[in-house]
């Protein structure tokens, strides 16, 4: 019985301890994975600004690779946008509906309300305003942007599709290159570049490296609105290429060489 009280002493006040100390200090594993980006992007490229993952997670005021982080309070709603709607204490009014192109929402009881252009603190004012003219005493209203679709991201270099893309919801490096096609011929996927801009406006860089992304071997960092992912060329197969298609325009056409 003593030794039973002993092991239970031990188990509550020793290894229990330790235990939750352990899971409280371990690392939000995106922004350890950005900042191990900008890390490798500063180790390999040592006067640049930055390059694989670690420094855009390691500077003061940053916000972590996550679309809903990236939102911010300022953010204004756009058309498309998928919107939760509620009332405290009033659950059959609580709605979730999408913008229309003309910046409408229809809720139950007052009709269509104008969200576009507002922050959702000002549509909670909106739609609260809007339930206390004829229905409601006071309404307490929370509005929380589920997607958002007028937020983007810009995937360029070397893949099969590069362009301009909405970002709705949370996304991923891998999956973003996936969103664009996935590498094009000659793309180098252990150079991947995301360039972002911290909370003073100054342009950061991380490197990625999608190979070990892949493996399992580097987390997988979300992508921030506004983030431009670059696929680098892998210069040596470029040369390569470049060498043999010389080559080639050099046997079927001999006079070639003067025109160098």
């Amino acid at each position: 019985m003593k030794s039973f009280v002993i092991r239970w002493f031990v188990v509550a006040f020793v290894v229990v301890p330790l235990f939750a100390h352990a899971q409280a200090s371990r690392p939000n594993s995106n922004d350890a994975a950005f900042s191990q980006g900008i890390q490798r992007n500063a180790a390999e490229n040592q006067p640049a600004a930055g390059r694989r993952g670690s420094d855009m997670n390691s500077v003061p005021g940053n916000n972590p690779l996550n679309s809903l982080a990236g939102l911010g309070a300022d953010y204004k709603i756009g058309a498309n946008d998928l919107i939760d709607i509620e009332v405290y204490g009033l659950p059959e009014l609580k709605r979730t509906v999408r913008v229309n192109s003309s910046g409408l929402v229809s809720l139950a009881l007052v009709g269509n309300v104008q969200l576009l252009g507002l922050t959702a603190q000002q549509a909670e004012e909106s739609i609260a305003k809007s339930y206390g003219e004829k229905y409601l005493q006071n309404p307490q209203v929370s509005v929380f942007i589920r997607e958002f679709t007028t937020q983007r991201v810009t995937i360029e270099g070397a893949v099969a599709r590069p362009g301009i893309y909405p970002l709705t919801g949370q996304i991923t490096l891998l999956r973003a290159i996936a969103l664009a096609g996935g590498g094009a011929q000659f793309a180098d996927m252990t150079e991947i570049v995301v360039f972002r801009a911290n909370d003073k406006g100054a342009q950061q860089a991380a490197l990625f490296d999608l190979e070990k992304i892949r493996t399992g071997e580097m987390p997988d960092p979300a992508i921030q609105a506004e983030d431009v992912v670059v696929v680098r060329r892998d210069p040596k197969r470029t040369a390569l290429r470049d060498s043999i298609f010389r080559d080639v325009i050099d046997a079927i056409n001999p006079f070639s060489v003067f025109s160098r």
